[in-house]
């Protein structure tokens, strides 16, 4: 890819946006701005007797609660592992055993270089949650059968989650 004018135009506490010009072919050049983002894991923590721990989180870009993988985003120089296992701590007071990866997705490749990690977690403890006093979380821990049936419904609409229940289906037998 062929790119030229890259100058960043806005610096924020989580994203920078990115203007650019992008050969494209014979159609020439044409503008872009990418939002930068520095990545994110996300957890499918599966416990011995077939159930999964969900998350309903207040999402306020969408202004909803959602129901989703306990989940966040990487700390400079982290481990996307590390980040995965901190992150299922503080938002549910699990760990884990194991941590399996379940490969990885670009959620918003249209206009984001955001790349979240999927993981199965297995072998959980329960603990006490850490959560940040900016998150109001609420843990609910359902049949994996019954998490799957609400991705396919639409019912959970987080694309992290919908993926990473689909994509555990063979590895949580």
């Amino acid at each position: 890819m062929e790119t030229r004018c890259n100058e960043i135009i806005f610096r924020g506490l989580v994203i920078d946006i990115e203007h650019m010009e992008v050969k494209v072919g014979e159609k020439g050049w044409h503008p872009y701005q990418i939002i930068r983002h520095p990545g994110g894991v996300a957890v499918l923590p599966l416990h011995d007797d077939g159930t999964v721990t969900l998350i309903r989180q207040l999402r306020p870009a969408v202004a909803e609660f959602l129901l989703e993988l306990p989940a966040g985003r990487l700390s400079p120089e982290e481990e996307p592992e590390a980040c995965g296992r901190r992150e299922l701590l503080e938002e549910t007071g699990l760990t884990a055993e194991r941590f399996d990866s379940l490969g990885f997705i670009h959620p918003t490749p249209g206009i984001c270089d955001e790349r979240i990690y999927l993981y199965l977690a297995t072998g959980l403890t329960q603990g006490e949650a850490e959560q940040e006093p900016y998150e109001d979380i609420e843990t609910l821990r359902l049949p994996y059968i019954q998490a799957l049936e609400l991705a396919k419904s639409g019912a959970i609409t987080d694309s992290k989650t919908v993926v990473a229940l689909f994509r555990g289906v063979g590895k949580s037998s």
